[in-house]
Parts: C-alpha cells; structure tokens; sequence
C-alpha cells in the first residue's frame, strides 16, 4: 500500500503542475488561436490546431498521439489548451480550433453537442466503452452502490468530491445520480479541478479516511489509485460511450488527409492503457513527446493503422 500510495502522490504532484496551465488558459471564455481558419491540407502540409484539456489524460495522451503522427506526415502542430470543455466545445464551432481528439460527445458532452453540434464535425470513434463513476477506496465498508450512500453523509463529510464545474461528469452526478437516489439532502457535490479531487483522494488514502469522489474510465487514476466504482442500478450516471475525434465544420474537406487518418484510429482498453500508462507514469510532465515515440515504438502496428 505504501509503495503504491507513494507512486500515486508523486503522479498527482506532476499533475498539479500541469494544472497551473490548465488554470490560466481556463480563464478564457473562448479558444484564442485561429490557426484553424487558415489550415491547408496540400501534399502533406499545413497546420493542424488541436484543442484539449490537459488534466484529462485521454486528451492529453491522444493530442500527443497526433502530434507525432501529424509532424511526420508534414504538418505543423499547434496545442490550444484549456481548462473547460465550454470553451473547447466553442472554440471548435468557432473554427479557432481544428481538432478536439478526444471528445465526450454521447453523454458527458452531450450538452456542448446540443449548443455547439450544427458546427462540429465527428471524424470517428476511436474507444468503445467510456464510463462516468462515483468511486470509494476499497478500504470503505458497507458502500458498494451509489444508493448505499443513502444515510451515511458523516462519514464522508456530507460531500461528494468533485472536478471542474462545467465538466459534464459534473452535470450528471448533480443532476441525474444525486437527484436519483435522493441523496440532495445528504450531500453536497464539491466542485474544483480534477487536479484537487485527486489531492483530496489521495489525503484520503494515506489517512485511510471515507472519501467518495467522481472518476471516469478509461482514466489512469481510476487503476492506479486502490478504489472501486460504485454500482449504478438505475442507470443515473449514464449509458458507456465512445471517445470521438472532433473537429470543426469543413475540416474534412480542408484536410481529407488528415480526416482519414483520424477515422482509422482505435485502440482497445489494452492499447489504451499502455499509452496512458507511458504518458502519465512512466514519461510524465515534460516528457510526452519521448512517450509517445517509446509507444509506437512498442506498437508499430497502431501506427500502420492509422496511416492506412
């Protein structure tokens, strides 16, 4: 356990660094690069924008994935990162960003979809099977479902850890799950970062404190950190999804190239977790460009998909 704790703290710290940027470019109320607008797609060449939230790995680990993939073929690569998924969402129907490589658009993001949908194109799922959590340590006893928080608000503080308020994870725990098993009298769902939830899960752990807090799968926390979903039997948290490539209107046609690579991209949980893995473990903060060369190096067939 020690050994295990140690590792995750060291994780969570690197990710709190990277949080201070995810703060400062989630001030703004829209993405701020319009390289989109200007992308050419001629004999392997142009800039391709691509937008992501930085704490959330799926994003992270993928926009990496393109970069490598892109930079080879030709392209220029520029990153537009941000705190929100409101503002990528935007920024994408604004044609300020040309690629969200990782997009929740099913459940989590349907919201942004319904808003923002006649402007954004999807180029393709390249993961079946994402899910939104509630989440405790396996060490907690006697909750082994959403509906067994019924009742036990003291000993979790009368709280539900939270990440970023405009996350649609948020939106269906606070207006679906807690609505659902009644637990609005209970508990309060605290929101701040992912960056926070973390530290909050981890202070819990080493002091083998009750904690229950919001997770998503495919993320690398949810396998390293000891904890255990919580049983959903109603169905509140929503039905598993896929993760999409999303781009802004006409990006295909302004780039076909580069919208055929993307629709040959997929990975299987086992793929996806050796590259998460490399990314955030094994490489980490200032590093991902060195793990994703180590992953397709160990994975040249993912690499032969995507480029056909």
């Amino acid at each position: 356990m020690q050994k295990h704790t140690t590792r995750a703290a060291r994780l969570v710290a690197g990710l709190a660094v990277a949080g201070l940027a995810v703060t400062a470019c989630g001030s703004d109320e829209t993405a701020t690069t319009d390289a989109g607008s200007g992308s050419t797609d001629v004999a392997g060449g142009g800039t391709v924008t691509l937008g992501f939230l930085p704490s959330w790995t799926d994003g992270l680990s993928t926009a990496y994935v393109w970069q490598h993939v892109l930079e080879d073929q030709g392209y220029d690569v520029e990153f537009e990162e941000l705190g929100d998924p409101g503002p990528l969402y935007q920024g994408l129907a604004d044609g300020a960003v040309d690629v969200y490589p990782s997009g929740w658009p099913e459940v989590t993001h349907a919201q942004y979809m319904e808003t923002y949908g006649e402007d954004i194109e999807d180029l393709g799922a390249w993961y079946d099977g994402a899910v939104l959590t509630m989440a405790v340590p396996d060490y907690v006893e006697g909750v082994d479902s959403i509906a067994d928080l019924q009742g036990q608000a003291d000993r979790f503080g009368g709280r539900v850890v939270g990440i970023e308020p405009g996350a649609g994870l948020t939106g269906v725990v606070q207006d679906s799950a807690i609505p659902t098993y009644e637990l609005g009298d209970e508990y309060t769902l605290q929101t701040s970062s992912t960056t926070a939830m973390l530290a909050e899960l981890q202070s819990a752990i080493d002091s083998q404190e009750d904690i229950v807090v919001t997770l998503w799968r495919p993320f690398w926390a949810s396998s390293e950190f000891p904890v255990r979903d919580l049983e959903d039997p109603e169905g509140a948290m929503g039905d598993p999804e896929g993760l999409h490539e999303l781009s802004r209107a006409g990006f295909s046609d302004d780039m076909p190239e580069v919208a055929e690579m993307m629709a040959n991209f997929s990975l299987t949980d086992e793929q996806y977790g050796e590259l998460e893995n490399m990314v955030v473990n094994e490489y980490g903060e200032g590093q991902y460009e060195e793990a994703v060369d180590a992953y397709f190096e160990a994975n040249p067939d993912v690499l032969e998909q995507i480029q056909g």
